[in-house]
């Protein structure tokens, strides 16, 4: 079952979406908006996939789907707590500055909690007041939550996914250090991230999702020419199940609670840092990563971060080519 949100109010209009994402049917009469179903998950989940079976087979009247008038599946959320799975990403960006990975971090999530009040939608522009600041995208697998007891097992919180998506996790990567020396975690540099058009339910990924991980190539164009093709399911330290579990030690979750797998990043074939995808290799889901592999090739990184007018796009394909949860395409603009 694939779900989205019109544009309407704050939190959007509930719709239905087809599984090749051309039509919706409007699910507002079962659940105004997507939190309100996921609130009521248990009664509400199996009214949405009747109407999900109704589409599919052309039982009620359907209308053609536009992305660009689609909000993020949950436009603002009780909470968006983003990991850093990939630990490829975290030791690359050590060793671009010649620090050493802690042996920590490869049995203890890093976790930050970002700003939830509002997501962009998937054809939103990226807005950036100025280009100094080091605009990136970050190309995530996020998932979205039921309510999670605290002290939940790994096993026990990969039950308790309701949604897969993705998202590009925007940062402002020159106001980082700057932040992060005051010891108290980002919040200038992280702005408003972007979802993708549709959240899916677990069961309709069939063999991609297994063991708490998506498994396929993140693709990810930058201004038209292929950036990154990272496959989500391979060096995924933590999975979502373990996640979910870090963030549940000291507090329960509430049902709509966001989880991100932070960026997707594959070491390559050889074991080294990647190579671009030009160079026959996966490339990089954020720029961040391309220049520390190039700060630790040449010393200095050459490929700039993102400027006024570029374009972003970020999608994962089914076995036939479609895009299974829709496409993430932004341009940055100037505010």
């Amino acid at each position: 079952m694939k779900l989205a949100s019109l544009k309407q109010g704050r939190d959007g209009r509930l719709i239905v979406v087809s599984d090749d994402l051309s039509t919706y049917v409007d699910a507002s009469a079962i659940a105004p908006t997507l939190q309100a179903a996921l609130d009521d998950w248990s009664v509400i989940e199996p009214k949405l996939k009747a109407l999900a079976d109704d589409l599919a087979t052309g039982a009620v009247a359907s209308q053609p789907l536009d992305a660009a008038a689609l909000a993020a599946p949950l436009p603002r959320a009780y909470q968006w707590a983003d990991g850093s799975a990939y630990v490829n990403h975290v030791e690359l960006v050590r060793q671009a500055r010649g620090a050493e990975l802690p042996d920590s971090f490869w049995h203890d999530p890093l976790v930050y909690q970002g700003g939830s009040d509002r997501f962009l939608g998937p054809r939103d522009a990226i807005p950036l007041a100025d280009e100094s600041w080091g605009c990136d995208m970050e190309a995530e697998v996020v998932v979205v939550t039921g309510d999670v007891p605290q002290g939940v097992s790994p096993e026990e919180a990969r039950g308790l996914i309701r949604l897969v998506g993705l998202v590009n996790d925007v940062s402002l990567r020159n106001l980082i250090p700057g932040e992060l020396a005051k010891g108290f975690g980002f919040y200038q540099s992280k702005p408003a991230s972007a979802l993708s058009p549709v959240f899916v339910t677990p069961d309709t990924l069939g063999d991609r999702w297994q063991d708490g991980k998506l498994h396929g190539a993140l693709n990810v164009d930058l201004n038209g020419h292929p950036f990154g093709r990272a496959d989500a399911g391979v060096d995924m330290t933590f999975d979502f199940g373990t996640l979910i579990a870090h963030l549940a030690k000291t507090r329960s979750l509430g049902a709509g609670t966001i989880v991100g797998s932070g960026t997707v990043s594959n070491r390559d074939a050889d074991g080294g840092p990647g190579r671009p995808v030009a160079d026959g290799g996966l490339g990089y889901s954020c720029i961040a990563e391309l220049r520390m592999v190039e700060t630790i090739r040449d010393g200095a990184p050459a490929t700039p971060f993102l400027k006024y007018g570029d374009t972003v796009r970020i999608w994962m394909e089914d076995d036939n080519g479609h895009a299974i949860f829709g496409t993430i395409d932004q341009k940055v603009e100037a505010i």
